[in-house]
């Protein structure tokens, strides 16, 4: 491993544009140095990301163009930055669960509106990986933390670097904006309601050769003897700054051994071979630290007492919505832990930067279930109305957007108010029928769990019921990610900056400009 942070600075300065999308292609390196994960030490990083800073000011191919927007916070003003990342909402999901939120709330769906479609700015964005046309959510989030695009299934190192290769990815991580908010004094937050280590989550902290080492017995022999990590120890340890201040999502196992009974389900224990508790070894690394596995304790927590909170609320990913509501499940929901997320962090009179996922949408989608994923995509906009009514648009930006999309499609010439769960009527109690002489709902997959060799008749069955899965083209044992271009909305400090059709790790240079500024752009 290298001694430190390589600077391979271009000598020209590209256009936003132009720097932006050679990331994208990995022919521009000036924006994210190799790095060892020795000299990652919270002194090391914070001297990198000062000098990191200074280039921007300077001049040199690392600048990071000043994106102007609808606010500019004053000079002493605090400067906030919210990330939400629907994972999964592709476009016809935000339609699908605008229709469903204005049904449930007694009109006819079409005309409503979720609370981000509101925002003022919006851009269409490619979301493409390096070595893949439909992507995946370790690569486009890489893209948009790091301002780099990379290839699938590995968190924030390189696009040469093949995935699982631990050697390669220890010669080349990509700094990312989380790493870079905490070594210069910003508050940081991470909140999901998949697992904490997720690929989403994880590639805001965590630089893995594979997003599917979560934890240690994930991986390999040869990888942790070369000195590879677990995504979950590198959150525990991150050594940027005082660390990461809120941590809340699932993913309770891969902190804890196989030996430790599980505090909520008696039968399940811990997934770490190492012996390791990572709950204790955070908890004991600084002062005034709390944690918390249930909503009972989540809820008596003091953000104006407490300084940094680990909060896992589940053994693997949170619950659904849906199941979350109908069973009572003690756990809070995404607008609870978001909320809390951003009182705790507006302390900091420098500011913060918080990364909020609706991981669930996701898995919805996988399941070919519509009801889940978009009842996971309301709650998902509460949050984001939580975070608005929070903040001050002349400080604090929110970007909403998606990792990439589904195969989920909405069609068939249903009337207006049509139940958008529903069968499709062509006129109230009056069912459209398809070429077979049957019934058919408006959603559907193009390949999933829900294909059947033969179309069933759905006369008699509740296609609004939670486990209802929908059709789908192409037998598949889980329905997919797509690859058309996601949307992405942006409100408040810089958000004018976001706009057109643009690569994915463009959204990193609005999300830069608006937490440290013009003055480091050009």
């Amino acid at each position: 491993m290298s001694s430190g942070y390589k600077r391979l600075v271009s000598a020209s300065r590209p256009s936003r544009i132009g720097a932006a999308r050679a990331r994208a292609t990995g022919h521009n390196r000036g924006c994210n140095r190799p790095a060892s994960r020795a000299a990652r030490s919270g002194t090391a990083l914070r001297a990198f990301c000062a000098g990191l800073l200074l280039f921007t000011v300077a001049g040199t191919g690392c600048a990071k163009p000043g994106s102007g927007g609808a606010h500019a916070a004053p000079q002493s003003a605090p400067r906030n930055v919210i990330l939400f990342i629907g994972d999964g909402m592709g476009i016809s999901t935000v339609t699908a669960a605008r229709i469903l939120a204005g049904q449930l709330a007694g009109g006819s769906g079409e005309e409503h509106s979720l609370s981000f479609e509101r925002f003022p700015h919006v851009a269409l964005v490619k979301t493409y990986n390096t070595d893949m046309q439909v992507p995946d959510s370790a690569g486009t989030m890489t893209a948009m933390v790091t301002g780099r695009k990379t290839r699938a299934g590995v968190l924030s190192i390189g696009p040469a670097v093949q995935r699982g290769d631990c050697a390669g990815s220890l010669k080349d991580s990509l700094t990312t904006l989380l790493e870079l908010a905490e070594a210069s004094g910003y508050a940081t937050g991470v909140v999901s309601t998949a697992t904490i280590t997720h690929a989403t989550p994880g590639a805001a902290y965590a630089h893995a050769a594979d997003r599917a080492w979560e934890h240690d017995a994930a991986m390999p022999a040869e990888a942790l003897a070369a000195g590879c990590v677990d995504i979950a120890r590198q959150m525990v340890e991150f050594p940027g700054g005082d660390g990461v201040d809120v941590m809340l999502g699932g993913g309770r196992s891969h902190f804890l051994p196989r030996e430790q009974v599980d505090p909520e389900y008696g039968e399940a224990t811990g997934s770490r071979a190492d012996g390791r508790d990572l709950v204790n070894a955070w908890l004991n690394g600084g002062q005034n630290r709390e944690y918390v596995w249930n909503r009972a304790q989540f809820e008596t927590l003091d953000a104006s007492a407490v300084r940094q909170v680990l909060g896992l609320f589940e053994p693997s990913h949170m619950q659904f919505e849906a199941d979350r509501v109908a069973s009572g499940k003690s756990e809070p929901a995404l607008a609870a832990m978001t909320g809390f997320a951003v009182d705790l962090l507006g302390a900091n009179s420098k500011g913060f930067f918080l990364i909020a996922e609706g991981g669930r949408i996701d898995h919805g989608h996988h399941f070919g279930n519509a009801h889940r994923a978009l009842t996971d995509a309301i709650a998902f906009d509460a949050a984001v109305a939580r975070a608005l009514a929070m903040t001050d648009a002349r400080n604090t930006l929110i970007v909403v957007t998606a990792d990439h999309s589904h195969t989920f499609t909405i069609s068939g010439y249903p009337r207006r108010g049509n139940p958008i769960l529903g069968k499709v009527e062509s006129a109230p109690g009056e069912l459209a029928l398809d070429g077979n002489g049957l019934p058919y709902t408006t959603l559907g997959y193009a390949n999933g769990p829900g294909y059947r060799e033969q179309p069933p008749d759905l006369t008699g069955i509740d296609t609004e019921a939670r486990d209802f899965q929908q059709i789908a083209g192409v037998q598949m044992d889980m329905e997919t990610h797509a690859g058309e271009d996601v949307a992405a909305y942006a409100n408040g400090l810089g958000a004018s900056g976001l706009g057109g059709v643009i690569e994915q790790n463009e959204i990193y240079e609005v999300l830069f400009n608006a937490l440290f500024g013009p003055e480091t752009g050009e």
